[in-house]
Parts: C-alpha cells; structure tokens; sequence
C-alpha cells in the first residue's frame, strides 16, 4: 500500500469533494483505497489517502489526468449526436442497443456523459450532471455558452496540462485563468450585482481574468459519483466529513455517505458539517455559485 497526504480547506466545499474524488479514483485506478480527513485545533487540515501499489495514489491519478483523453457518450438512438456542434470537438461514442446507460437520453448534450480513458483503456466516468434519481444532480453550471460537461471537462484539463504532475504533493494550488468550470470552487467565481461589476464587461486593454484551481473543478466533478451534499433549498446545502485520529483509514462507502448525513454514519469517528450558501451570477434558474460557508456545531 502507498500514501498520499494533501492539504485541503475544509471551508471550500470544491476540496472536500475533490478529496472524495481522489478517493473514487484511487479506488478505480489502484483498488483498496481508503481514507481520512486529519485536523486539530490549531493548524491546517488534511486528506490522507491509500490505495494498493507502490506508486502514492494522488501521483497515479494525476498521471492518469495527465494522459486521459475526454470522451463523451450517448444511448442508440439518441437525438443528441445531430445536435453535436462541430467545436465542441470529438462526436460522442453511441451505446450499443440494450447496453445499460446511467439515465435517460437527456433533453441536450449538455448533460451528456464524460469518460476519461488512457492508452491501457482505464476509464473513469464523471455523469453526476445527469442524474434523473431523487438525488439532487449538483449542477451548479448552466450557461457557458450552452456547453456540455465533456467539453467543459476537455478544455479544464487541457489548460493545465504538462503542469499537473508539479503539484502533486499540494493539488488544490494549481490554478490558472479558467473561462468556464463546474462552479465546486467558489474561489473562481462572482456576483456581479453584490460586487459592483462583472468582469465579463471589462475587454481589451483593460480586460480581467478569472483565475480557476482546474484540478479541484475535474476531482471534485469525480467526487460526486457515488456521493452528494444534502440539498435544503436551491441556494442552500450541507456537506459533512469524516475525521481520522485512530483506527483504519475507511473506505468510500462511509465517505460517500459522510457527505450529505446530518449525523454521524461511524460513531466514535470525528465528524464536522458545514452549511454552504450559493446564489445566481446571472440569470435566477441558471448557473449558481457557492457565496459563504459556515460551519455548523454537532453534538457527538
């Protein structure tokens, strides 16, 4: 078995699901995975991570991230391979007839779902944004010039690709100027109505940049596979973590269901929960984008 600890922020709701996210790929790409989160009264927080193999599993899944291409899939027979755009890049691959696919033929590309496949055919699928079940979908984006989460997905790695294997050991660092995401880090974002402008209006000479964390937005989108904050309203959810002071690191089943439990799913284990607040940086109904996050007290 072989370890990865990383920083994260407890407070930024896109980490806490990018932690999962490395969990879930670790598990794919390596098997056995397990997992903590590490903190005390003073200092930063931690992910502790392992996986079968002798290679750290935060250093295999991004290699993987680094030589994955982005796929895109739909069911036989779907209306959404003739609404393909042609910049949108590679057609989406078609499901064989009677082959089980996640959801339903969805209503647009957009929610299509993505695949992430190297050379050795290991894939990881990301499909969170298509979701028909009770769950609560996570789709925080909308808008982004009608674009699918595959394309969003491409275009997030590829600005960073080459640069990824360099922050191995702190991830949730790397950023870069980043047009469109899947809205998980609030650090990118705005409101333009509470911050007085939009930097979307400021061009040429004079033009702003947004600056992104791409390996937080792809971990975090692989984070919601098997697991979800608790949905109260639209503008308002709770995520929960699982701490790790002694005992076995535990594996994704209670970490999935950690995420969005209002009480304790391991008692005896440390537990935190936090509130996240979102609100509309454009159009009420469309794109929304996390605005505050506290943390609520729990009686264990």
């Amino acid at each position: 078995m072989a370890e990865s600890s990383i920083s994260v922020d407890m407070f930024n709701p896109g980490q806490v699901f990018a932690c999962l996210g490395l969990l879930e790929a670790a598990d794919i790409l390596l098997g056995n995975a397990a997992a903590g989160f590490e903190w005390g009264d003073h200092g930063e927080s931690r992910f502790r991570l392992i996986a079968s193999g002798n290679e750290p599993p935060v250093e295999r899944i991004i290699r993987f991230l680094e030589e994955a291409e982005v796929h895109s899939k739909a069911p036989a027979n779907s209306d959404n391979i003739g609404d393909w755009q042609k910049g949108w890049g590679i057609v989406p691959e078609i499901s064989e007839e009677g082959e089980p696919f996640p959801f339903p033929d969805p209503g647009s590309p957009a929610t299509l779902p993505a695949i992430l496949r190297d050379a050795d055919n290991n894939e990881v699928s990301l499909d969170h944004w298509g979701d028909a079940t009770k769950r609560d979908n996570i789709k925080f984006w909308a808008g982004s010039g009608g674009l699918p989460g595959a394309v969003i997905l491409r275009r997030t790695l590829r600005i960073v690709a080459g640069k990824m294997h360099q922050h191995a050991s702190n991830p949730f660092s790397l950023s870069e100027v980043q047009t469109s995401s899947f809205r998980f880090d609030w650090r990118r974002d705005y409101i333009p109505v509470q911050d007085g402008f939009s930097p979307n209006k400021h061009k040429g000479k004079f033009k702003i940049q947004m600056v992104g964390y791409p390996l937080v937005e792809v971990l975090a989108a692989i984070g919601m596979t098997h697991a979800r904050p608790s949905r109260k309203t639209k503008l308002e959810y709770r995520y929960s973590v699982l701490g790790h002071d002694q005992g076995p690191l535990l594996d994704p089943l209670f970490h999935r269901a950690a995420l969005g439990a209002d009480t304790n799913p391991v008692p005896g284990r440390p537990f935190r929960r936090f509130v996240m607040l979102l609100d509309w940086p454009g159009q009420e109904d469309q794109a929304r984008c996390i605005t505050q996050v506290t943390e609520e007290e729990t009686h264990i």
